[in-house]
């Protein structure tokens, strides 16, 4: 079986699929608690990430395993043709739907962040749009 470029890109009629990071969330934690990395390399959860965690963020139930102190926050941002450059930070499920309705792809990239230590890490990358 070969891979042609449109087949990575997902451009050849193919579908396209979920990009997971779980298991680099996974490795990155071990090493920070096996004092392999400090907290401060991967606490470094910008500004607006943080503002758009405590302000827009899913709750989870999943404690930050790095300071253990509070609850992670889900941030979905959007990026795609006829979307802002910079992405569009999703706050309401009726915005996903919008934006999956639309014509043209897109990927939803969902970060969780804790608003207490600034851990963050991108979990997975999923597409949108395209109907």
């Amino acid at each position: 079986m070969s891979f042609s470029v449109g087949a990575i890109k997902g451009t050849d009629g193919g579908a396209r699929g979920i990009i997971d990071h779980r298991l680099a969330r996974r490795m990155l934690i071990a090493e920070v608690k096996r004092g392999r990395l400090r907290q401060e390399a991967v606490c470094d959860a910008h500004p607006e990430l943080i503002r758009a965690a405590r302000n827009v963020g899913t709750a989870t139930k999943t404690i930050c395993p790095i300071c253990e102190e509070t609850e992670l926050r889900l941030v979905t941002y959007v990026f795609g043709h006829g979307l802002q450059a910079q992405g569009h930070c999703v706050s309401t499920a009726e915005q996903m739907r919008r934006i999956n309705a639309r014509s043209t792809d897109a990927n939803a990239y969902v970060v969780e962040a804790c608003i207490v230590c600034g851990w963050n890490h991108l979990l997975r990358i999923l597409p949108v749009g395209g109907r």
